[in-house]
């Protein structure tokens, strides 16, 4: 981040700051520059910020068998759904285990799941992730064995067969092991073949919703005011701050198809609110562009005790019957944060301004984070504040 070097003037008396801090936090925050986009937010398609009804993803799950592994698959005695899945498995293909104890250890169950992209036809390759489910090691060179993955409604929509792709690994002897990355989990590329499609005529319809993904009243009206201009009757509304409605017109020369395809390549300004997110447990402070902050006074403090030791070896005279000890010495310095001073925020300085001139002087996140919730408190933070 850089800082314009012009300084505006500050109104603080000196009886209550000093006057090298006040103008340098002063400077900081009126004089700072702002990033790109500062005056007017980016214009977005409406394909990035909005769904259409009935295009979208579903979701498959399946549980299935990796074989092939080395001596690193479930143990059978601990996971017991193993060794049903193994002998019923076998049993289908004419092989009787029933009554014997199977020991091996190159077989893992696991559940594997898919997004089936939409509008999937029959035939379509489609990449599964493959999970351990028992007390596997490692599903390292392992193939996955056919498996049927359903759908929501319990039916079977893809099938995923082939050998996994492992993104860690994990080795070790008596004495040490290291691990990389999760061995417990992979990916089949192109593994999954979609056998049943999902059933919706979009070319036929004449009616439907633009779902947006940050529900927004104001975004909302753009986004129908730009495609009525678009086809030049008003053909869309919007219905609630997530939704807008959109009617085919009757004498529309075209298919729903066309118009979709112009629809989501018009560029509209999202708005946003006033919101600050904060993650207290790792510091992250997430800011939004139209917070404003009111005429505040803002002052910030930190009490640090710093203790030392240092040990001096204290030994007897000579030809004395004493002995040598070691004397403690411990020194102890106090710093209570005296040379903070009280800087002033003046009316309509943005929380970019404010958090480059507290940055400047030292202050972090963490700190930060108190100092943005007392100003809220204080009611001259015009912004929601979100704890994570």
């Amino acid at each position: 981040m850089t800082f314009a070097p012009r300084l505006l003037t500050t109104l603080l008396r000196p009886a209550i700051v000093a006057a090298a801090t006040a103008c340098a936090v002063a400077g900081l925050l009126a004089g700072s520059t702002m990033m790109p986009g500062g005056s007017a937010e980016a214009a977005s398609r409406i394909k990035d910020i909005a769904d259409f009804e009935g295009i979208r993803e579903n979701q498959l799950i399946g549980y299935g068998l990796v074989v092939g592994l080395e001596g690193t698959g479930d143990s059978l005695n601990n996971a017991p759904f193993t060794r049903q899945s193994l002998q019923a498995m076998l049993e289908r293909l004419g092989v009787n285990t029933r009554g014997v104890n199977i020991n091996t250890k190159n077989v893992a169950a696991v559940m594997v799941t898919a997004n089936l992209p939409a509008f999937s036809t029959q035939g379509t390759r489609v990449d599964v992730s493959v999970s351990a489910l028992g007390d596997s090691k490692s599903l390292q060179g392992g193939t996955l064995l056919v498996t049927p993955l359903l759908g929501a409604d319990g039916e079977v929509y893809a099938i995923a067969q082939g050998p996994l792709a492992i993104g860690g690994f994990s080795a070790g002897g008596d004495a040490a092991t290291i691990t990389r990355g999760v061995p417990t989990s992979g990916r089949i590329s192109n593994g999954g073949l979609v056998e049943r499609e999902v059933e919706f005529q979009l070319a036929s319809m004449t009616s439907l919703r633009v779902a947006l993904r940050n529900p927004d009243l104001t975004t909302a009206r753009r986004i129908a005011l730009a495609i009525n201009e678009l086809i030049g009757l008003p053909t869309a509304e919007p219905a609630d701050p997530s939704t807008v409605r959109l009617t085919l017109p009757r004498d529309y020369d075209g298919n729903i198809v066309d118009l979709l395809t112009d629809i989501e390549q018009l560029l509209i300004e999202p708005d946003l609110p006033a919101k600050i997110v904060i993650d207290e447990k790792s510091g992250i402070i997430v800011i939004g562009q139209n917070v404003r902050v009111s005429t505040v006074a803002v002052a910030q403090g930190n009490l640090t005790v710093t203790i030392s030791e240092s040990p001096e070896v204290s030994q007897p005279g000579p030809f004395s019957n004493g002995q040598t000890v070691v004397v403690p010495r411990s020194d102890l310095t106090v710093t209570d944060g005296g040379d903070r001073q009280l800087a002033l925020v003046r009316e309509s300085v943005t929380l970019q301004q404010l958090v480059d001139g507290l940055n400047a002087l030292g202050i972090g996140p963490r700190d930060l984070i108190s100092i943005l919730q007392a100003i809220k408190a204080s009611g001259a933070l015009q912004a929601e504040i979100e704890v994570m």
